[in-house]
């Protein structure tokens, strides 16, 4: 019986020892206060944002958090996709500058 209880008493000590190291190391447990709506930690340009600032993204780590891959895939081809339609954007926008000056010339009757 003496045996039982010095082990129930060792085994105590040992998980409130487990316990307190756990403690001083991961906190108290206390959980940061909600980000306001609209706010994010990621930061982006508030415009024009081009595919070198999708490539510079980068999103806080955590233990249980996402595949570093697979978001580090998407980011590479939205990042392409950017870049492409602001070439196309720009293609267009020549066009349309090309156009209207030979337009404006032309007598109006």
């Amino acid at each position: 019986m003496t045996t039982a209880l010095i082990y129930l008493v060792v085994m105590v000590a040992v998980a409130a020892v487990v316990f307190l190291i756990a403690s001083a190391v991961f906190g108290r447990g206390e959980e940061l206060a909600p980000l306001p709506p609209g706010a994010s930690p990621t930061r982006l340009p508030p415009a024009e944002v081009t595919g070198d600032d999708v490539r510079a993204l980068r999103f806080q780590q955590a233990v249980r958090g996402y595949r570093m891959s697979e978001v580090d895939w998407a980011l590479e081809r939205l990042a392409g996709e950017l870049d492409q339609l602001r070439g196309r954007v720009a293609e267009l926008e020549r066009e349309l500058a090309d156009r209207t000056p030979s337009e404006s010339s032309e007598p109006s009757e």
